[in-house]
């Protein structure tokens, strides 16, 4: 008898190449996949909601896998956090229907941003945020983040080439503000929130790399409408790097 085991994951992205499994290359799918084997003695593809770019972190991945294993759910979290690296933590675990699956019953996901723009260079966040030199103008990168708020086909905000056929994404919320960081004193940090349906690839760090061509004054806030419209990569701001993205959570439909 098969069960299938569902998984929240908090992890550092700084050593990996991504979430899903690579030729050559550390992951933590295949990470993730290693640990179980050494527990059931089962070679198993663990499926996350969620395909983490090279250095992105995460605080909510999904992962779910099918085991033979008699083991229960809160023995295979015990059992995975004393075999798994520092930087890979399962928050918690459950046993769900044998039809759960991770990537089509994720009907929301929620990312964080964090930028670094204080005069001083972080210290101890720094494989964590993305370091800008020059300090940031957070009321126009929020009035041009409006912009992008509801449902959009949002081609000029995903790396090319692409096989996604539909460019049609809903961002429910998008927020940019100032944050005391953790360790760097106050307003170190601009943050920026974002929760939608789904996103496409580095859409994310698009829409913050060209945010800050706002924020450092570059361009104005309406120039994210033109952005929009134009539905061409060409048009829209840099892909800002992995290191200051990290998946908050993911929400699962009931």
């Amino acid at each position: 008898m098969t069960r299938t085991i569902s998984l929240t994951l908090a992890y550092e992205g700084t050593r990996y190449a991504g979430w899903q499994v690579q030729p050559k290359q550390k992951t933590v799918q295949g990470t993730l996949a290693a640990a179980i084997h050494g527990i059931s003695g089962e070679t198993i593809l663990p499926q996350g909601s969620s395909r983490t770019d090279s250095g992105v972190h995460a605080l909510g991945q999904i992962a779910c896998f099918t085991t033979t294993s008699r083991l229960t759910a809160a023995v295979w979290v015990r059992a995975l956090n004393a075999t798994l690296p520092n930087d890979i933590a399962v928050l918690n675990g459950r046993e769900v229907e044998a039809t759960f699956d991770a990537v089509r019953d994720a009907v929301g996901k929620r990312y964080r941003y964090r930028i670094h723009d204080a005069p001083w260079r972080p210290v101890l966040q720094r494989q964590l945020v993305w370091r800008r030199r020059s300090r940031l103008n957070v009321p126009a990168m929020q009035a041009a983040a409006e912009v992008l708020v509801g449902e959009h086909d949002f081609t000029s905000f995903e790396t090319t080439p692409s096989t996604r056929l539909s460019k049609v994404r809903t961002i429910h919320t998008l927020e940019v503000f100032r944050h005391s960081g953790y360790d760097d004193g106050p307003d170190a940090e601009v943050w920026v929130e974002v929760d939608g349906s789904g996103f496409l690839y580095n859409m994310v760090r698009i829409i913050v790399g060209s945010l800050v061509m706002v924020g450092v004054g570059k361009k104005p806030p309406e120039w994210l409408r033109d952005v929009l419209a134009a539905q061409s990569r060409l048009v829209a701001g840099p892909t800002a790097p992995p290191e200051g993205l990290v998946l908050l959570s993911i929400q699962i439909k009931s």
